[in-house]
């Protein structure tokens, strides 16, 4: 019976021998293991990539100053180019001049742009640099449309300007009336002039008075009062009564008052000489 026993014993497994010394991870979790699946997920190639973008971005500032130091020099000439009326292409070089001797790359070409365009003639200033030491510079000049009141001119852009020397502009017509309306009375004076030319007329001058009254002048010395209203019909019925009354006359004609309904008074000159002091 005991033998029996016995042999039972033996043939039941019996538990595997565990190792002295070591722990077992048979069923237990991996420590590790949510470590290294993020590590796995992460596109290692893709942040590398990025890194070295970075680094490069931020070296290029520093990179571009070294060699940007090691190339500059002094500006040694200035060219000026252009088409010249009223300003002077020598005293402009002689303005200019004054960067020459400083960086080619540090002098601020919108400071000399704005500098020059504060000049009276000067519509606008393009400034470029011409490797290696060399500025050019193009300047557009206003032109001139007229004189307006108190001897400034006005441009053909409708600007007022004050230079030194508006007689350089030659003969012009003389348009006159309140700054705030230059752009007004432009489009007047270009509409009569319009029309006088196609009726053998030529345009002298326009003014526009504060209480709204409009004169204009001819070039044979007619002034055409107009007045505040309806100046378009009554500067129309000036053209009609010259062409038929008055053109063979016109030598003899001062001033014609276009304010009546139906028609116009006429001043000549005789009777200005008539009426002028005796001596």
């Amino acid at each position: 019976m005991l033998e029996t026993l016995l042999i039972r014993s033996r043939a039941i497994p019996s538990e595997p021998p565990r190792r002295r010394g070591a722990t077992s991870l048979g069923p237990e979790r991996d420590r590790f293991g949510v470590l290294k699946a993020v590590l796995a997920s992460v596109p290692w190639l893709q942040v590398g990539m990025g890194a070295a973008i970075v680094m490069l971005a931020a070296m290029v500032p520093w990179g571009t100053s070294k060699v940007l130091g090691a190339m500059d020099q002094q500006i040694i000439a200035v060219d000026v180019k252009g088409e010249f009326v009223g300003d002077n292409q020598g005293a402009i070089e002689r303005a200019a001049s004054e960067w020459i001797g400083k960086s080619y790359f540090s002098t601020d070409l919108s400071e000399i742009k704005a500098g020059l365009e504060r000049r009276p003639w000067v519509a606008s200033a393009a400034v470029r640099r011409v490797w290696p030491g060399r500025l050019v510079i193009d300047i557009r000049e206003k032109k001139p449309l007229a004189y307006w009141t108190d001897g400034r001119l006005v441009s053909r852009t409708g600007e007022l300007f004050t230079p030194p020397n508006p007689e350089v502009a030659g003969k012009l017509p003389r348009l006159s009336g309140p700054d705030g309306r230059v752009r007004e009375v432009i489009e007047m004076a270009q509409s009569m002039n319009e029309k006088l030319v196609s009726h053998g007329l030529l345009f002298a001058g326009l003014a526009l008075e504060k209480r709204g009254a409009w004169t204009l002048e001819l070039a044979n010395g007619i002034q055409v009062v107009l007045g505040r209203d309806q100046v378009e019909q009554r500067f129309n019925r000036f053209i009609a009564v010259y062409q038929t009354r008055l053109e063979s006359r016109s030598e003899e004609v001062s001033r014609v008052d276009a304010r009546y309904t139906n028609g116009v008074a006429v001043q000549w000159k005789s009777e200005v000489q008539a009426s002028g002091p005796k001596s």
